[in-house]
């Protein structure tokens, strides 16, 4: 808590019950969803690999910029040095978890489903400049190095959040990350430099974070999802892409924290205010959306361009009509005008609704990138087993990793929270003195 609270708990009142052990049947669940979704992507590798890579792929572009989403708007609280969160923003930071699957999910779509994906695998582009941007020698090193940078860079950061409370309390979480804990502690000096030394070097690593998360996902953006298209190209494509991810990451953090708020009975640490606040940001972030889409949409309306036009006129006819209206609606339309008053965003069943409208809505948006780029107009679109069966294979994947990095550490930061020192981030000092810095440093 902050020192404008009325009321700042101590650490023993934090640590009340947050060690309660998460529920065994959401890793079954977990897991079950996963082997279904292992089943179906072998069968389809046999019967329909086309549609199982390509609905790898959709999965792929859904969680991993939703998870990376997340990491993000973590940093961001460090760039604001922000204090409201700190009661919840763990719950986050699990995100990071499957983000070293999602490499490793990458790397298979790259190279055992490069063929049924990307067109320019198998012909070469008619335009110049594409022949050389996607060319395999400049193609796979920067796909593969962006998202390494990322994934390494968002492990990074959320390991210097964890450790300073793995550094106070040791023996909270489960036996089986013991000497995961004990590795992250050593080097552990008093609190006091632990925390600023810490707050500095999130500094650094935060804002190089942002700078690689929006660059990194501009790129990943036009590799793997636009340039599916031969001849489409948008400037706006890449702002409008990790933009979803960012808006869905905020919208299913807000689920995943009445959850937790259940589930750990803790209705004193985590209030209503704080759901005010997330539900003020999915609102406002549905709103930065819709901006970006409507706008990228109607640029390319009054431009008249054919080499434009046609991407947004495919998903406008035939059978890419519904699952367009549909997506526009669940994206923007529902939680923009659900969410426009405060009752809607404390009240937590319309919360969940509109929430869960993003997350579904997204999902759609994802789809919508891909397939009607690879199949072209179609009365009868391609979706069916093989998009559901996948998306909850990795979706099973996703929980695991997420329920086991929240077994593994404490839940909250309760350093940050409970710490005599934790409003003397506010203003930075030389951990290796303890001296304020001047201000322009």
């Amino acid at each position: 808590m902050s020192s404008h609270d009325a009321h700042a708990l101590s650490r023993d009142e934090v640590l009340v019950g947050l060690d309660r052990p998460t529920l065994p049947i959401l890793r079954t669940v977990s897991l079950v969803l996963a082997a279904i979704g292992l089943v179906v992507f072998v069968i389809g590798l046999f019967v329909n690999p086309a549609r199982t890579w390509q609905s790898l792929l959709v999965s792929w572009l859904f969680f991993a910029s939703i998870s990376s989403a997340g990491v993000m708007f973590v940093a961001v609280q460090r760039i604001t040095t922000a204090r409201w969160s700190r009661p919840i923003i763990r719950l986050l930071e699990g995100y990071v978890a499957f983000l070293p699957v999602a490499l490793l999910l990458l790397l298979a779509i790259l190279i055992f489903g490069r063929h049924y994906v990307f067109w320019w695998t198998t012909r070469t582009p008619e335009i110049h400049e594409k022949a050389i941007y996607l060319g395999p020698a400049f193609f796979y090193p920067r796909v593969i190095g962006i998202a390494l940078l990322l994934t390494a860079l968002s492990l990074w950061y959320i390991y210097t959040c964890v450790r300073l409370d793995v550094g106070i309390l040791p023996e909270a979480g489960a036996n089986w990350a013991r000497g995961l804990r004990e590795r992250m502690r050593r080097g552990f000096s008093d609190e006091r430099r632990e925390l600023h030394s810490t707050h500095s070097l999130q500094g650094r690593l935060a804002v190089f974070l942002a700078f690689v998360f929006g660059f990194g996902w501009i790129v990943l953006s036009w590799d793997l999802s636009m340039a599916l298209d031969p001849h489409f190209q948008s400037t706006m494509y890449g702002w409008w892409f990790f933009m979803g991810g960012w808006v869905a990451a905020l919208a299913s953090w807000t689920i995943i924290t009445m959850a937790w708020r259940r589930h750990l009975a803790r209705y004193d640490l985590i209030q209503e205010k704080h759901f005010h606040d997330l539900g003020k940001l999915c609102f406002a972030f549905t709103a930065f959306w819709g901006y970006i889409t409507f706008g990228q949409y109607l640029v390319i309306w009054y431009g008249n361009m054919a080499e434009e036009t046609h991407w947004m006129r495919l998903r406008l006819i035939e059978g890419w009509r519904f699952p367009t209206l549909l997506a526009v609606g669940l994206m923007f339309v529902f939680p923009f005008f659900g969410l426009l008053s405060r009752a809607a965003k404390v009240f937590l069943p319309t919360m969940v609704l509109f929430a869960s409208c993003t997350i579904v809505g997204l999902w759609m948006v994802r789809y919508l990138e891909v397939y009607p780029s690879i199949y072209g107009p179609l009365h009868d679109i391609p979706l069916g087993l093989w998009e559901i069966g996948i998306t909850a294979g990795v979706l099973g994947i996703w929980g695991f990793c997420y329920l086991a990095f929240m077994d593994a550490f404490p839940r909250v930061r309760v350093l940050l929270m409970t710490s005599p020192f934790r409003d003397e981030v506010q203003v930075p000092v030389d951990p290796r003195t303890m001296e304020p810095l001047p201000a322009h440093e």
